[in-house]
């Protein structure tokens, strides 16, 4: 199974890491894949969950192990062609790029699902699905 951090977050949620670019890159380099959450404004592209806050080049997205959530329209339409992104609110399911469904909390997974859990007891749940998505990757 698939363990993805959720926007750098590794031992529970830390707003002040959270899409933080360092962070990102820690997380990738410790061999986990990463959700971050991606904006597009005025030509250039920022990581941030409620609103754009830290600036980074357009290569930063092309990374292996990325799983890019557009937090805007345009960053939809801007991404990396061949990354791995999705656009979701409150969906129960969303298609990526690559074709996994992601999955929104406590929803029915199969095999092709990455389902977004934070619950530091995640793990107990057995989940027979491709990925989860967690604060608590360690």
């Amino acid at each position: 199974m698939k363990i993805i951090s959720h926007r750098g977050n590794i031992s529970g949620p830390n707003p002040s890491k959270e899409n933080n670019p360092e962070q990102i890159s820690k997380v990738l380099k410790l061999g986990f894949d990463c959700e971050i959450d991606v904006w597009f404004v005025d030509g250039y592209f920022y990581l941030g969950h409620d609103n754009p806050h830290y600036k980074i080049e357009y290569s930063f997205l092309n990374q292996p192990g990325l799983w890019i959530h557009c937090k805007n329209l345009e960053a939809l339409g801007y991404v990396p062609i061949n990354s791995n992104y999705f656009w979701h609110e409150e969906d129960d399911y969303t298609l990526t790029s690559k074709r996994y469904i992601w999955t929104y909390p406590n929803k029915k997974v199969d095999t092709n699902c990455i389902i977004v859990d934070n619950n530091q007891d995640w793990i107990k749940k057995n989940y027979n699905c491709f990925g989860v998505c967690t604060d608590y990757i360690k």
